[in-house]
């Protein structure tokens, strides 16, 4: 069986048909098992909701609150979740032939994404004929995560992705 998700799956006010129910007021307190009509007329009174918040229970739960704040709030904690997530994907864009200063410079930026919890993925974009020497995309690659070995770990080797892209995917040790 599912579990409704809040704020989404979840039935108010006259959706709620299963009686009696257990009531919770709006400020928290038990108001004790009581028949859903009577509920249903206390928070009409408040000029309220009437939430199931506990389905499976026996006798189902349900709380007179404000359903729209009640929605926000939890659109809200998924927004503030998704945002200090860990593990985001940082992409770092090489060719094969690469000057020493720009690889440096590129090392260095995946350091610092590494170093914050994020994963990196390195790309190697061919152009042109270069495309032919798929091995000098190989070497870069394999000397981008030896200069990262003291704080990276490959996470999925070297493969290619599209027809010019050589992606490998670095993840923190």
């Amino acid at each position: 069986m599912q579990r409704p998700i809040p704020g989404r799956d979840v039935r108010i006010n006259e959706q709620i048909r299963i009686t009696p129910v257990r009531l919770i007021a709006n400020d928290g307190s038990l108001v004790g098992i009581i028949d859903i009509r009577e509920a249903q007329a206390m928070a009409r009174e408040q000029e309220l909701d009437l939430v199931e918040i506990a389905p499976t229970a026996k006798p189902p739960v349900c709380k007179i609150m404000d359903f729209g704040k009640y929605q926000y709030e939890i659109s809200k904690k998924e927004r503030g979740s998704k945002k200090h997530a860990s593990g985001q994907i940082k992409g770092i864009r090489l060719s094969p032939k690469i000057s020493d200063h720009d690889f440096a410079f590129k090392a260095d930026a995946a350091r610092k994404f590494l170093t914050q919890g994020n994963k990196v993925k390195v790309s190697v974009i061919f152009r042109g004929r270069l495309i032919t020497h798929r091995e000098f995309g190989e070497m870069v690659l394999k000397k981008f995560s030896g200069v990262l070995q003291d704080v990276a770990k490959v996470e999925s080797a070297p493969k290619m992705e599209g027809a010019r892209n050589l992606v490998l995917i670095l993840a923190k040790k």
